[in-house]
């Protein structure tokens, strides 16, 4: 099935066929091995099997399979990427990454923080070397 325009639900969303367009989903998306997403998704929780081509607005937890295929930005509180999925693009995790409650407002609009940056953990032994 071939779907040209936005969808929006206020429950649940699983698609096995193609979307040319927006998907928001109050509760969850779910993308199959053969779905494919080209327009931005906005929802609570999302499984993505599939393949999608825009950004991702995920408020909890956003789940990438193996067989996933990603090419756009990423927002989300909480990420888990399966050995073999391919993600190409910006990738925001944490609370500051997720998108608003409500579903609204921007993507593009990021949270400023004074927080100095993580700094990598010293071991005191070289990489590579015994």
């Amino acid at each position: 099935m071939r779907v040209k325009g936005d969808c929006e639900t206020s429950d649940t969303i699983r698609i096995e066929g193609v979307v040319e367009g927006s998907v928001t989903a109050k509760k969850a998306v779910v993308i199959g091995q053969e779905g494919r997403v080209t327009g931005d998704i906005t929802t609570a929780d999302a499984k993505i099997a599939g393949s999608v081509k825009g950004t991702l607005n995920v408020r909890s937890r956003l789940e990438l399979s193996e067989t996933c295929v990603i090419d756009g930005e990423i927002r989300a509180a909480r990420v888990q990427l399966d050995d073999g999925g391919k993600v190409s693009g910006a990738l925001h995790v944490g609370p500051q990454g997720a998108a608003p409650k409500d579903g609204a407002g921007p993507t593009g609009q990021g949270t400023k923080t004074n927080a100095p940056p993580p700094q990598p953990a010293a071991t005191g032994r070289r990489l590579g070397r015994k």
